[in-house]
């Protein structure tokens, strides 16, 4: 059996990261998404409403598994007993920074590889910064997230209010 780990913050899951789920299900025997707990950035949603989100959005997949982890990518690898590390690529900005990690990842696990799934033509402007920024600012975000991810980001800038600074204001705002 190949177990295949599609690590991410996933704050929030949006289309692209069903989507490379979706594919690398059909290709892996196994695919756990892996929601990271401790990124270096500001969040908007905690772990365990990003889990809770990403379990509602794959339900009824029956081969994806959604959990939580904290270090290493290649340590919780280890630990599931996964072989192979899903990521998905946009644009080329994405590949040189998905290649070194990479790299690192195979200097500390040689085990362990890494396939890189390119994203649906539909979904390469996607990622979760620019979700954030348009929901943020009451944007339509329906054709880039699910409706339940939709609904919780509503949720949470009403909760944060106008004072809010997780989301940096950038381009959108203009």
């Amino acid at each position: 059996m190949v177990r295949a780990v599609f690590p991410g913050t996933f704050d929030p899951i949006h289309y692209g990261h069903i989507d490379i789920a979706k594919r690398a299900a059909r290709l892996f025997d196994e695919v756990v998404v892996a929601v990271y707990d401790k990124p270096l950035k500001k969040l908007l949603f905690s772990p365990e409403t990003r889990i809770a989100l990403a379990k509602k959005t794959l339900n009824g997949l029956d081969n994806i598994r959604i959990t939580g982890y904290s270090g290493l990518t290649v340590d919780f690898c280890h630990e599931i007993d996964a072989q192979v590390i899903v990521r998905g690529l946009r644009v080329f900005s994405d590949f040189e920074y998905e290649f070194r990690i990479a790299l690192a990842n195979h200097s500390l696990a040689p085990n362990i590889e890494v396939v890189a799934l390119i994203t649906n033509k539909d979904h390469t402007f996607l990622s979760g910064s620019t979700v954030r920024e348009i929901s943020s600012l009451g944007g339509d975000v329906s054709s880039m997230v699910p409706k339940i991810v939709e609904k919780a980001l509503k949720k949470r800038f009403k909760e944060l209010g106008e004072n809010q600074n997780i989301v940096p204001q950038t381009s959108l705002l203009d």
